[in-house]
């Protein structure tokens, strides 16, 4: 059987910013594609053993996704249809920043423009890169509770349905395939820890400059 002689190295206590030797030098660059929001960049780059290739990548403003409690036991969740794969998807509810949008800021308006709902605690609980390969795009995670009904305002063309559902019958969703959105995915086994009290959580205050501080 075929075997590499690479040595391996320990990683275990290295974090990413200790690998700089890995890392790729920008020989140029360029805007293949500018659309609405997303932007499609070329560039040229020489890679750490010598060798000039090129990186094909999506520009992305950033995403919020909101895990947002009924009660104790019920998430709302949403069905949304997504054009590049022709069908509706059971999600949490999401949404891109706005040019120059703060994160949380963003949170709370996709929330009511979603569903209807405002919440009165918010915490972080997370961010992520979904696709580093492709994107640059990173989402962060928010936990709403104290939920109240308000009037929604989604976007023209942005048509969706808005459901509840146990939160602890979500894993087997997963297993099942009826939830197959990564973020979403992430969101349900983040979810799991923050309730078993395992996953330390950022409360967020509750004036409109979004400041956070420690829970």
């Amino acid at each position: 059987m075929p075997h590499s002689t690479r040595e391996l190295t320990d990683l275990g206590s290295v974090e990413p910013e200790q690998t700089g030797h890995l890392r790729e030098t920008r020989l140029h660059t360029r805007v293949a594609y500018e659309g609405g929001f997303l932007q499609i960049h070329r560039d040229v780059v020489r890679c750490p053993d010598g060798h000039v290739s090129y990186r094909e990548f999506l520009r992305h403003p950033g995403a919020v996704m909101i895990i947002a409690m009924l009660d104790a036991d019920h998430v709302l969740l949403e069905r949304q249809y997504r054009y590049p794969l022709n069908r509706a998807f059971i999600e949490f509810p999401a949404g891109k920043l706005d040019n120059g949008e703060a994160p949380f800021d963003c949170a709370r308006r996709e929330l009511l423009e979603e569903t209807g709902f405002r919440a009165g605690q918010w915490w972080h609980v997370g961010g992520f890169h979904n696709a580093i390969g492709y994107s640059d795009e990173r989402i962060e995670i928010y936990l709403a509770r104290d939920l109240a009904r308000h009037v929604g305002r989604l976007d023209p063309g942005e048509v969706l349905e808005v459901f509840q559902a146990p939160w602890r019958d979500l894993d087997a969703w997963v297993q099942q395939g009826r939830i197959n959105d990564v973020k979403t995915i992430i969101g349900v086994h983040w979810l799991e820890r923050v309730m078993s009290g395992s996953w330390p959580m950022t409360k967020m205050a509750a004036a409109d400059d979004g400041q956070a501080s420690p829970a």
